[in-house]
């Protein structure tokens, strides 16, 4: 693949993870698709791909649902300027929710949790989003300025668009895309499904993950354009932000290769909506403070 030339003073790589094994295993690390991904990812693994790539700032995003992991980042997050933000997790049902955010926020690095995130698509029920006691937790997440981050399967995108129908204040953000079918080559009930989550204005959506739901082995941008096409027209550029969800994105693509791709499948749009894409939502939606750089 070609490499496009950097032309964002702000580049915000707004989806990405790290783990370490000797501190807790991953278990969704399961079979063999996924053992390249079985050993530890850290920021020092990370941080010199982000500079050659240009990438200004990063969001570190939650890989499992332990209350541990969430301080862990946060620390991170203190002691290494390339994240500026954490999307962590905590327990929506709990009672004292409300507490436990403002308990994250008083924590080293507290000042960069910017959202939070449960793994919905491992929830059996597909209206998960709309019980009683994940509602009070979503209120609680608008009350504390977060945002919410959507990982979901196709299937689960209407409960999605009535969530945020409920909790307007709420800023909620599909991640992946909502893992469209690429690898099928289909785009319907996924792109309806998409498009009603769009017309509210209380979302966002990640160009991230296309490469990982496309064939590992076979995908190619053309493959991945009527996707990003097809959130690009939902959404429009002030509400899309770039990630590269690495390590994951390693299964089928290289970091700088994520990047590259998603600049090829944005080339028709002016410099201003690129930079929208690739810095300015992420620094908007994340509440990063990063725009005097821009």
């Amino acid at each position: 693949m070609t490499p496009h030339r950097e032309t964002e003073a702000l580049v915000v790589d707004a989806h990405h993870h790290v783990w370490d094994l000797s501190v807790r295993d991953q278990e969704w690390l399961t079979g063999p698709r996924l053992a390249p991904l079985r050993r530890t990812f850290t920021l020092d693994e990370l941080r010199p791909r982000a500079r050659a790539a240009g990438v200004t700032a990063t969001v570190l995003v939650q890989t499992v649902t332990v209350a541990e992991e969430t301080p862990e980042f946060l620390a991170l997050a203190e002691d290494d300027p390339l994240v500026r933000g954490v999307v962590g997790w905590t327990d929506l049902t709990a009672p004292g929710v409300a507490d436990e955010l403002a308990r994250l926020r008083e924590l080293p690095g507290g000042e960069r949790l910017v959202g939070i995130r449960h793994q919905v698509q491992g929830e059996r029920d597909p209206e998960w989003l709309l019980r009683p006691d994940v509602a009070r937790g979503l209120a609680a997440v608008a009350d504390a300025g977060l945002a919410y981050d959507l990982v979901v399967l196709p299937h689960q995108l209407p409960a999605c668009v009535r969530a945020a129908e409920r909790h307007p204040g709420l800023a909620f953000v599909l991640d992946h895309l909502g893992k469209p079918p690429v690898a099928s080559g289909g785009t319907d009930p996924w792109g309806s499904a998409v498009r009603a989550l769009a017309a509210l204005p209380n979302t966002v959506c990640k160009l991230s993950g296309l490469v990982t739901e496309a064939d590992p082995e076979r995908w190619s941008v053309s493959g991945l354009r009527p996707y990003a096409d097809t959130v690009l027209e939902a959404f429009g550029p002030g509400r899309l932000m770039y990630g590269s969800d690495w390590p994951v994105c390693l299964l089928a693509a290289s970091y700088r290769e994520v990047l590259d791709t998603a600049r090829a499948l944005t080339e028709d749009l002016g410099p201003h909506e690129r930079a929208q894409v690739f810095g300015g939502t992420a620094d908007r939606v994340y509440r990063l403070g990063l725009s005097g750089r821009a």
